[in-house]
């Protein structure tokens, strides 16, 4: 394994390699991709953090974990609640920064705040041709150039190896409470949350278990205007069924973040994103154990018997990711959707542009 400790160690590493690269962050996500291990956690640290600006610059191998506990020193996280894989995936390691932002990470909270990608503010990354490239700033008001930032936020090192990246922050809100919705069905579980999240209310999570009938609906603020929006909703909604109010409940939104419920269980984990409209069409036709819904009915989460190719049962325009399955299973069916073939061109043009050799994570996303 090679472990540059530097940016100018990574770019001679990049530049020398005679054959394919796999690219690794904390080891955390698994993923099936042939070539020599070139791991980026020595490139570790914090190397500028400025809390009244809600900024914070580090070294792309530094554990979320060391950049959580400095924020939450001044009161600040990381916006977009990016979800931790090890239990789902059974991975050892500790995420990093670079590889949240190299997969565009992003939990519950994106369907108010937004995806990881939008709290980039700049990045610096090694291309396959091993060049130094770096776009985007370090502050929110130094952001320009060609948007090279979103690009990388995404690409799974398939343009690029990640070196630093740069960051917004907001505050941790003073207050939370969950809103949920006992013993009501996936139809009438989308109109809650569409509803809730049409709403005035600020809803930062909307969330629903099929096997506890259960749909979750959160908000986050100051002390007294949670508790007004919380009341407010459960006024609006009290018609769809019996209302419940949890203050707090990290651990519910910690377990949807995360796909507690399937964690240690046997079977192939599916991820889908669809329109949350689409939902119930969607699952009619699935042959899945069991289902988990987040992002309002956008986000799906499927556990399936082993081997099982669900791409063949979408019966709604979406997009299917094959998140856990065996090495065979990965190979034969993919990992991430097919693209249509005037979008798979533009893809390799840009891979051909930033890796000419082909030798970063090759395959992996076609």
């Amino acid at each position: 394994m090679m472990t540059p400790e530097t940016e100018a160690e990574l770019v001679e590493m990049i530049a020398g390699a005679d054959g394919s690269l796999a690219l690794r962050g904390g080891g955390t996500r698994g993923f099936d991709v042939a070539g020599a291990v070139l791991s980026t956690r020595e490139l570790s640290g914090v190397e500028l953090y400025e809390p009244g600006a809600m900024t914070l610059v580090a070294r792309a191998g530094t554990p979320v974990a060391d950049i959580e506990v400095l924020l939450a020193e001044q009161g600040q996280r990381l916006a977009f609640e990016p979800m931790d894989h090890r239990g789902l995936l059974g991975t050892t390691g500790a995420p990093t920064i670079g590889g949240v932002f190299a997969a565009n990470v992003s939990g519950p909270r994106r369907i108010s705040v937004g995806a990881a990608r939008d709290f980039l503010l700049g990045v610096r990354f090694v291309d396959g041709a091993g060049h130094v490239i770096k776009n985007g700033g370090r502050v929110m008001k130094n952001v320009t150039g060609y948007d090279l930032v979103k690009l990388m936020a995404g690409a799974h090192g398939t343009l690029g190896v990640l070196s630093e990246v740069s960051l917004k922050v907001l505050p941790v809100p003073e207050a939370a409470a969950t809103v949920s919705f006992e013993e009501v069905d996936l139809a009438v579980a989308v109109q809650v949350m569409s509803a809730a999240l049409g709403s005035p209310f600020d809803v930062t999570g909307a969330a629903y278990d099929p096997v506890a009938r259960m749909a979750h609906v959160r908000v986050e603020g100051f002390a007294g205007s949670v508790e007004y929006r919380a009341a407010k909703l459960e006024m609006a909604l009290a018609g769809f069924g019996t209302v419940q109010r949890m203050d707090g409940s990290a651990d519910l939104w910690r377990g949807i973040r995360d796909v507690a419920a399937f964690q240690g269980r046997v079977g192939d984990v599916w991820r889908f994103s669809v329109k949350p409209s689409d939902a119930v069409a969607l699952t009619a036709g699935l042959q899945a154990n069991e289902l988990l819904f987040d992002w309002g009915g956008g986000l799906v989460w499927a556990l399936v018997p082993e081997g099982t190719d669900l791409r063949e049962q979408i019966a709604v325009p979406g997009h299917a990711t094959l998140v856990r399955a065996s090495s065979e299973t990965r190979g034969r069916l993919g990992q991430f959707q097919p693209q249509p073939a005037p979008l798979a061109k533009i893809s390799k043009g840009l891979r051909d542009k930033f890796d000419p050799r082909g030798i970063l994570n090759s395959g992996l996303m076609g």
